[in-house]
């Protein structure tokens, strides 16, 4: 019975104990009672190991391109944003999971129309509000660095009998 007892305390002991670092050289050091202990460190390492799932690292040469060959197109976005809003909201009733699920929905769409638009070196931003209309107000604003001669937004609101909505696209040149 004591002997494995031993046996488990040994591997708890295995476990538990911690190595010295490359970089304390062993050194000792004296604790309040004055007796003398190893200096300890933790040292983590991360494996070479690397796994076929892992994705290949596209390396891209610059193009010292400071300015888009295209503006992106507000008006077409607002065009778009005119258009999926009320095709989308028209005839529905308020309901909050719905709505959780509708936003991202819309988000999506519109999304992927402007997308359509092929507007190359743009990262977008789609963000839709789907709120109950029961006479109360909301204020919504947005802050992000801004470089106004190509940087761009669209955005369109629309309401029913039950519900208001507010969609925006921002368009953010990516040098």
């Amino acid at each position: 019975m004591s002997d494995v007892l031993k046996e488990k305390s040994v591997r708890r002991e295995k476990k538990t104990s911690k190595a010295p670092s490359e970089g304390s050289h062993g050194i000792k050091v004296k604790d309040i009672a004055g007796k003398t202990k190893d200096s300890l460190s933790n040292v983590s390492c991360i494996d070479d190991h690397h796994d076929e799932n892992t994705r290949m690292v596209v390396t891209v040469e610059n193009t010292y391109q400071l300015g888009p060959h295209k503006r992106f197109p507000a008006h077409a976005a607002l065009e778009i944003l005119k258009d999926v809003l009320p095709n989308y909201l028209q005839e529905e009733k308020y309901e909050v999971e719905w709505s959780r699920q509708m936003t991202k929905t819309i988000c999506e769409v519109i999304r992927a129309r402007v997308k359509e638009l092929m507007i190359r070196r743009y990262k977008l931003v789609v963000l839709v509000h789907i709120g109950q209309l029961a006479g109360q107000s909301m204020q919504i604003s947005s802050r992000c660095l801004w470089d106004a001669s190509y940087d761009t937004f669209a955005s369109w609101s629309f309401k029913n009998t039950s519900l208001y909505s507010v969609a925006t696209v921002f368009a953010v040149y990516y040098e």
